[in-house]
């Protein structure tokens, strides 16, 4: 469990109530990773929504083919810096993970219970609405790097 105080810190969490800061702290937690560490895998069950707390965490997107296991292709995508939230599938059906995440840098992250907080969600919809929207801030700007990667890749 975390404090209320360190979700207030974020502008992600700044839509909600204290009660909703409070239900959010307690499950939520503070993890760190080294440099170089797999935080999540691209196909994994979606069980945590993260928040960069300090570091930077890369986003990868992995290519693998079904029938020749040798083949496997890394590519990277962008960063997630300090305030910003990646594992968005955690909140988002079919809650599998669309990418990789490593960390750049030994790397503080809230790690929130997906599980919980759709439970959560269920029973409030204005939590429900708020995060909603932050995701979609979030996945719209992966959008918009991942389109800038493919404009550079053509030239």
């Amino acid at each position: 469990m975390v404090t209320s105080e360190l979700l207030r810190r974020f502008p992600f969490f700044g839509f909600m109530s204290n009660q909703q800061y409070n239900a959010v702290a307690m499950i939520a937690h503070e993890v760190t990773f080294e440099k170089g560490e797999t935080i999540l895998e691209h196909n994994q069950a979606a069980n945590f929504l993260y928040l960069v707390i300090e570091g930077d965490v890369a986003l990868y997107y992995i290519t693998k083919i079904e029938n020749d296991p040798s083949y496997y292709a890394e590519y990277y995508i962008s960063d997630i810096n300090p305030g910003e939230i990646f594992g968005i599938s955690a909140i988002i059906e079919p809650y599998i993970y669309t990418g990789t995440m490593k960390s750049s840098t030994t790397s503080r992250v809230l790690q929130i219970d997906a599980l919980s907080l759709r439970a959560l969600c269920n029973v409030d919809a204005k939590l429900a609405f708020g995060l909603m929207q932050e995701v979609a801030k979030a996945a719209m700007q992966r959008l918009l790097d991942t389109r800038v990667l493919l404009v550079s890749a053509r030239k």
